[in-house]
């Protein structure tokens, strides 16, 4: 990462592998930015990271030269412009990714790519970028993770996902390649740069011989020192665990809704353990994205978490923009496919992702005075005595009898209306 709030980036595109610098969404004032290494309506690309620091190191003309961060990047030793691993996005290889199996890597390495693709379409404005994601939602289900591909609703939704990216990706990757330019750079500085990097490389090929001699040389191992080290490793360990742990400190979490018509994020908290949603008490507000979130909960605006006291905190890092949206697997509830489950029978249920709808649900009309949610799940009827059966197994227990399509569609029926409770920002 070349900076706090700049980062290099790899584009893997028609004319090949290019590098670029990204800003994520910083605040100046009131306004919110967003943006990429560029000028008007062109996004720079570069062929090497020497020519990336070059040109950064002597060029005052570009849309970042405003970035807050911006002069410590100038002054970066060019090994620093190398982009992570985790900021190489592949465009051209995003059709084969889709015409794969949904497993964790293919949906990881296609969530990542499309995203970044979603981003440079907005801070680019590109007609054709935005309406193929607008024309499918369904692309919102790829960073569910595998076990959403798992059934038949599941492997329906990443047929239709294949089905869009090969018929529209050629002009999504079209609109990219016309706003990408490559710019003039400095040949000198390009020179000096080279040398950095071609340094830097030779002391990590000596650092490498010496620990091999020193490994041949030295067989013992010094406990104690050892011992420090793996005190320091827990150390940093339990620095990770402090800083992850903002939500559980504020007592509010993220929150994660996949349904029907896409993915959505919220929060909620409990307070003396009734549930209190970010929205109001007739609806529950949602955003199609972590960054959504992040940027409404700068502002101010009414709504019922505004009264917990750690609301603050939560603002106060989304003002000066640090506030990650975590969710935890706990807070991700999945809604698709569990009425046809429950229509098949118990042995088709994912009883987990049934559990959490339950919490969802009646956390959902806990808040908003719905008390016919109650009802519909209460042991007395014959959907509430199966979600009960499920989830509360007891051998002495009757068991419910099939046919389930009443129970099914009972529970569908739940779903919409918990769907008509959502605001969508």
């Amino acid at each position: 990462m070349a900076s706090g709030d700049i980062v290099p980036i790899e584009l893997g595109l028609t004319d090949g592998d290019l590098v670029t610098l990204w800003a994520p969404a910083w605040r100046e004032g009131d306004d919110e930015w967003e943006a990429f290494l560029g000028h008007g309506d062109d996004l720079y690309g570069f062929d090497s990271i020497a020519e990336l620091a070059a040109f950064v190191r002597t060029n005052s003309d570009n849309d970042l030269v405003d970035h807050p961060a911006w002069r410590t990047v100038t002054a970066l030793a060019a090994t620093e412009f190398e982009p992570a691993e985790s900021h190489a996005f592949d465009l051209i290889a995003v059709p084969e990714l889709a015409a794969s199996n949904p497993d964790d890597d293919v949906l990881d390495e296609l969530d990542q790519t499309l995203t970044m693709v979603r981003t440079i379409g907005e801070v680019c404005e590109l007609d054709d970028v935005t309406k193929f994601f607008n024309a499918n939602p369904a692309l919102s289900a790829v960073g569910s993770g595998y076990r959403f591909f798992e059934d038949r609703e599941g492997l329906e939704i990443w047929e239709r996902i294949g089905s869009a990216i090969a018929k529209h990706w050629d002009d999504v990757l079209d609109a990219i390649d016309d706003v990408i330019a490559v710019p003039d750079v400095d040949a000198a500085a390009v020179a000096v740069a080279e040398s950095e990097l071609v340094a830097a490389a030779e002391n990590v090929v000596e650092a490498d011989d010496v620990s091999d001699d020193e490994d041949a040389e030295f067989e013992t191992v010094d406990l104690a020192a050892a011992a420090g080290a793996e005190s320091d490793e827990d150390d940093d360990d339990d620095d990770d665990e402090d800083e992850d742990g903002f939500w559980s400190e504020v007592g509010i979490d993220p929150v994660k809704i996949i349904t029907s018509d896409g993915i959505w994020f919220t929060l909620r908290c409990y307070l003396d353990d009734e549930p209190v949603f970010l929205g109001s008490k007739d609806a529950i507000t949602v955003f199609s994205s972590e960054r959504a979130l992040a940027r409404y909960l700068a502002d101010d605006h009414e709504h019922d978490l505004a009264r917990i006291s750690t609301f603050a905190d939560v603002q106060s890092l989304a003002v000066d923009g640090s506030l990650e949206i975590e969710v935890t697997d706990e807070n991700v509830y999945v809604l698709p496919g569990l009425a046809d489950d429950l229509a098949d029978g118990p042995e088709s249920v994912d009883l987990s992702q049934l559990d959490l709808a339950v919490e969802l649900f009646t956390d959902a009309a806990d808040y908003t005075g719905d008390e016919e949610t109650g009802a519909a799940l209460a042991p007395s009827t014959p959907l509430g005595w199966y979600v009960s059966y499920l989830l509360n197994p007891d051998p002495n227990r009757m068991a419910p009898s099939p046919p389930f399509a009443a129970e099914g569609q009972s529970w569908r029926e739940l779903e919409r209306e918990f769907e008509g409770r959502l605001r969508k920002a």
